[in-house]
């Protein structure tokens, strides 16, 4: 076991996504001596992950409906985003030397469209600064001493206590090292946690064999989403999703994902219904079927006469009885608001995101842990979640920058006292 003795004017951060290498950063501009410590060979790499189909940074919606993606958080996270907005973040990209650009959806990219030219510019930064990095350092929290444990390759080591950003993460994804580990580490330090569930994530339905052999990866294009929320709110989306072998994701259920999550824990069932034909009303719809179709099998008179056909006239044989082929009312109907019922979401470890963690009711106003003074939480450990669109990354780093000048201000206060 070794042991590195302690330093003035330092701070430790641990977890190297963006939360965490944001609030690395802002703690180095104001001359603090930081190590960051993550459990990986490397840091950033579910950052990395999700730039591979192409890096969103942030979103230039007007700032009531960005902050409104934040749900029941967005009250608490309204400080964070608002000193760190989207415009913020654009700047600060551009200062890495990143352009940027807004693509037709309001999304904002990069224009390589990568993440890796993103963060190579920002590490390099951070250690033209002075950050001291420690991978393959696993946080296995405090000993009887208070002093930080960190498993390594080589044995543990301990790091004196400083002030300390906890920046670690989520459940998702666990093999690029947000595993949710840390939750028993806090939990027997008295911090009031909300357990970890799957957020922007896909749901399970159970397909019959066949229809699962036939359709499972087909995607399911301009089609709209209805559902109403555990409050009876009516929602309604339009957009693309993906048949799985268990049932379905894609970012139109993404954008539904908390609600139906919430409605299967509350009910152990959630039914949506989906427009298969969004376009057309019922009314046209149904003149459309109850046309003449002469020899023409059923299949071929719902391509011709509507669009319907592959994976779309598949999910009607799956989810509608016989008699409903045979009442053309009834079939457009069902094709206007097909009912599906989803029984689970996808393992955790499949989620994009997380909702749960360090609720914000454990934090002060400077983010800080009242149970622990002087330490500090940011990033998806946070008790939030948000959609995919440049929501989670900004509030990642919004909230990382907010934690260190939480330290800052808190380290302030105790030198004065």
């Amino acid at each position: 076991m070794t042991h590195a003795t302690s330093t003035p004017n330092r701070a430790i951060v641990i977890g190297g996504g963006p939360a965490g290498l944001m609030a690395a950063e802002v703690l180095l501009q104001h001359g603090m001596a930081v190590e960051l410590f993550d459990a990986m060979p490397s840091v950033g790499r579910k950052f990395l992950l999700a730039g591979v189909g192409g890096m969103n940074i942030t979103h230039s919606e007007p700032r009531a409906p960005f902050l409104a993606r934040y749900g029941l958080r967005e009250a608490e996270l309204t400080p964070a985003i608002d000193a760190f907005d989207a415009d913020a973040l654009r700047s600060w990209v551009h200062g890495l030397g990143i352009d940027t650009f807004v693509g037709s959806s309001g999304k904002v990219f990069p224009t390589a469209m990568k993440a890796a030219p993103l963060l190579r510019a920002w590490l390099a930064r951070l250690r033209d600064a002075g950050l001291q990095l420690h991978v393959r350092h696993r946080w296995l929290g405090w000993d009887d001493a208070g002093r930080l444990r960190f498993a390594t390759p080589d044995g543990e080591v301990l790091r004196d206590a400083a002030p300390t950003v906890l920046a670690l993460g989520g459940g998702s994804w666990a093999k690029l090292g947000s595993d949710g580990k840390w939750l028993p580490l806090l939990a027997a330090r008295g911090v009031a946690l909300a357990p970890l569930q799957a957020a922007n994530c896909g749901f399970v339905c159970g397909w019959s064999e066949h229809f699962a052999a036939k359709f499972a990866g087909s995607p399911l294009k301009n089609v709209a989403l209805n559902f109403e929320d555990v409050h009876g709110q009516p929602l309604r989306r339009r957009g693309e999703m993906v048949l799985t072998h268990d049932g379905i994701e894609g970012n139109l259920v993404y954008g539904f994902a908390a609600a139906i999550r919430e409605r299967i824990n509350r009910d152990g069932s959630a039914t949506i219904q989906l427009d298969l034909a969004p376009d057309r009303d019922l009314a046209r719809l149904t003149a459309e079927l109850q046309r003449g179709r002469g020899a023409a099998s059923l299949a071929n008179h719902l391509r011709k006469q509507c669009g319907i056909d592959g994976a779309r006239a598949g999910l009607l044989r799956e989810l509608l009885d016989k008699d409903s082929f045979n009442d053309m009312t009834r079939l457009a109907a069902a094709i206007k608001a097909l009912p599906l019922t989803l029984r689970a979401t996808r393992p955790i470890d499949e989620a994009i995101s997380t909702a749960g963690g360090v609720r914000f009711e454990a934090l002060d106003k400077r983010q800080m842990l009242t149970a622990l003074p002087g330490v500090f939480c940011a990033g998806e450990m946070l008790d939030w979640e948000a959609p995919t669109g440049g929501y989670l990354l900004t509030a990642c780093l919004a909230t990382g920058q907010a934690a260190a000048q939480g330290l800052l201000a808190w380290r302030a206060a105790q030198a004065g006292a």
